[in-house]
């Protein structure tokens, strides 16, 4: 596998890299991942994912307030994201979005950060990053509403929701990333809202140190692993893995236009 592809999405700031960072980015490029965006998922460590990405040309960064995190920090301004964003290597609007999974109590400060997330996405003309789990219906019906209120580009990270949040989100003209969960035996379901996806909305992403793909899962996730996922991306959508890599490097920098290689 020679062909090139772009991790959308990981956490290189987490301490799970601390001992051994230069060495995970290295790894990722013999893997053929070219470019990598490392989440900064509270405001307050935004200098320190910023100084990761200054520090390695493969490396672009975004940032915003995790909906599991509202609670525990400042609410984000539109103005605070929108100054954030003037950097040349900030090239994404969060991840911000819904998850009553764990954190259901807060769901209202989660729904005022959402469109907080969304107005300086439309300011900024950079993509949304959403997180959203166990709470599909809230989620269409804000991004549809706001989506309403003026157009914006986003992403669903780590795609793992119904097929309705799913066709709401492709509705929109929006993305839908593939993690490791994609290759897990038992996510047919994911798998089967892949192939049903167009090829030029799919990115492919690691969330990495979480959900390492087979033959990794259980371990700790790396940017490198992103290949592993794009075989099975290729083969859920019949492709090639060079052609798969090139569709999706091709929708990662239509989406991620600051990105570009």
């Amino acid at each position: 596998m020679h062909a090139t592809i772009v991790d959308s999405h990981c956490h290189l700031d987490f301490p799970d890299f601390d001992s051994e960072r230069p060495d995970v980015i290295a790894r990722a490029i013999d893997a053929g991942v070219e470019r990598m965006v490392t989440i900064c998922t509270r405001l307050r460590n935004e200098p320190a994912v910023r100084a990761i990405a200054e520090a390695y040309a493969p490396v672009f960064y975004a940032a915003g307030t995790h909906p599991m995190s509202v609670v525990d920090e400042p609410m984000a301004t539109v103005d605070e994201l929108v100054k954030m964003a003037a950097h040349p290597k900030f090239v994404g609007i969060g991840e911000s979005g819904l998850d009553y999974h764990y954190t259901a109590e807060s769901a209202d400060l989660q729904k005022q950060s959402l469109r907080i997330h969304i107005a300086a996405a439309r300011e900024t003309k950079l993509p949304l990053i959403i997180h959203s789990r166990a709470a599909d219906d809230d989620m269409a019906q804000i991004l549809t509403e706001e989506y309403a209120n003026g157009a914006y580009t986003c992403v669903m990270h780590c795609f793992s929701s119904s097929p309705a949040l799913g066709r709401a989100a492709l509705d929109l003209g929006f993305y839908l990333s593939m993690s490791g969960i994609a290759t897990f035996p038992k996510s047919q379901e994911v798998r089967d809202i892949f192939a049903a996806t167009p090829k030029d909305r799919i990115l492919v992403e690691t969330d990495s140190p979480y959900l390492a793909p087979k033959p990794h899962r259980g371990k700790r996730n790396e940017p490198a692993y992103s290949a592993h996922t794009a075989a099975v991306g290729a083969e859920v959508l019949g492709m090639d893995y060079a052609d798969f890599a090139a569709q999706t490097t091709e929708n990662f920098d239509r989406l991620f236009w600051k990105a570009k290689a």
